[in-house]
């Protein structure tokens, strides 16, 4: 495989996963000051100015993962596991529209949920191909769990 093939696929990547945190900002952006802010929220919410960063490293290290993984393997060696992480993307990229965009914690749970599966079943499939690849998928699934979490109290708490 050519450099240039592999930095092209990386850059992709990288454009894909970030663009699905870009779509999501959409959704989110206006609805915090808007509604976000007025809802109750358990005392272990971080603060708002964690949530980008985080999502950004997380995004580039979900890039990475499937560049290491489409290297190793190839699309045609590895379909069952890239199927997967978009599937994950996909489900990722609803959730904001979701809790967010319909301002619905009920509708973001009946998302995540799925969407942690999908980033279990991805690391499953990653792992088979790169232990690297799975190993930066972690953060990412400890996080949704957390999100997960955060995303259950909210509903409790102003459902």
């Amino acid at each position: 495989m050519s450099l240039v093939r592999s930095v092209v696929a990386l850059v992709l990547l990288m454009v894909v996963c970030l663009s699905a945190g870009a779509f999501g900002a959409v959704f989110t952006a206006p609805a915090i000051p808007e509604w976000y802010a007025h809802l109750r929220k358990p005392p272990w919410t971080p603060p708002g100015a964690l949530f980008g960063p985080v999502w950004t490293a997380l995004y580039a290290m979900m890039a990475c993962a499937a560049w290491l993984v489409w290297r190793k393997a190839g699309l045609g060696g590895a379909t069952l596991a890239l199927v997967l992480f978009g599937v994950q993307l996909l489900l990722n990229a609803a959730w904001s529209p979701a809790f967010f965009g319909l301002r619905s914690p009920l509708l973001g749970l009946a998302i995540i949920v799925p969407l942690w599966c999908a980033i279990a079943a991805t690391i499953a499939a990653f792992w088979r191909h790169s232990f690297p690849a799975a190993a930066l998928l972690l953060p990412y699934l400890l996080w949704v769990s957390f999100a997960t979490a955060l995303n259950f109290a909210i509903w409790r708490l102003n459902g």
